[in-house]
């Protein structure tokens, strides 16, 4: 019967995100909605919010009610994500950007704003991207690794079973190395995985699986987070499970 209720749900998801031309986000909406359920994850780190895209799809789409916090450096996009998590009492925000240190540092904003990063654009990137994905000025913020700032979010809002979201263009691996050992405090960890070079530096795909392979997390499921790019795959991601939590 619970099978048979889940696949019911799905059908409706999938109705419903095709009804306002989001039909592409079901393979993730779907996956997120198991995972965030079946783990009873309490808090969503959202690192690379950006307007709260992803944070307002877990609430709506995946049903997620739990403690959010979003991170975002851009200072032009940060009042429009404020406002949007401002009806939200489990919604915090914060304008600084999570990396493997703690400083400060220039943020690139690009064109297109989806695109800004820490890293450049890179000078191999496909011609699709070089009109939106270029630097028009850097300005400076500050950085945090999540090791040092875990300790005061868990005192300040009490969660234990955190998952780990990065959209941060090119730099999750940084985000990574600044958790230490905290990563495996993350029941789970949703990451970009660059298959075509975006940004000069960034970490591929191959890299990110090896990266979090070694500290214990196995891939739960996998969608490409670019349309209209056939027949080349530029971007997908993946959702990784904490090892433990499958032995356990």
């Amino acid at each position: 019967m619970n099978r048979y209720l889940r696949e019911l749900g799905d059908r409706a998801l999938a109705v419903r995100l095709a009804a306002v031309g989001r039909v592409h986000q079901y393979p993730e909406v779907q996956a997120l909605r198991r995972f965030l359920a079946a783990f009873a994850v309490d808090c969503l780190f959202d690192v690379g919010a950006n307007r709260g895209q992803y944070a307002t799809m877990a609430r709506r789409d995946a049903g997620y009610k739990g403690l959010i916090l979003s991170f975002e450096p851009n200072p032009d996009i940060f009042a429009p994500l404020a406002k949007r998590a401002a009806g939200d009492p489990r919604w915090h925000v914060f304008n600084m950007a999570l990396s493997d240190f703690d400083g400060a540092a220039s943020f690139n904003i690009m064109a297109a704003d989806q695109f800004s990063s820490l890293k450049r654009p890179s000078g191999a990137q496909d011609a699709i991207f070089a009109d939106r994905n270029k630097v028009t000025k850097t300005v400076d913020m500050q950085c945090r690794r999540l090791d040092t700032l875990l300790p005061e979010l868990v005192a300040q809002h009490g969660f234990a079973r955190p998952f780990l979201k990065m959209d941060t263009q090119g730099h999750d691996l940084s985000v990574c190395e600044g958790a230490g050992d905290a990563i495996g405090r993350m029941l789970g960890v949703q990451t970009e995985l660059g298959v075509r070079p975006i940004y000069e530096g960034g970490a591929g795909y191959r890299a990110m699986i090896d990266w979090l392979e070694a500290r214990d997390f196995a891939p739960s499921a996998f969608f490409a987070n670019n349309k209209g790019h056939f027949p080349l795959l530029v971007e997908m991601d993946g959702i990784f499970v904490n090892r433990a939590l499958v032995r356990d």
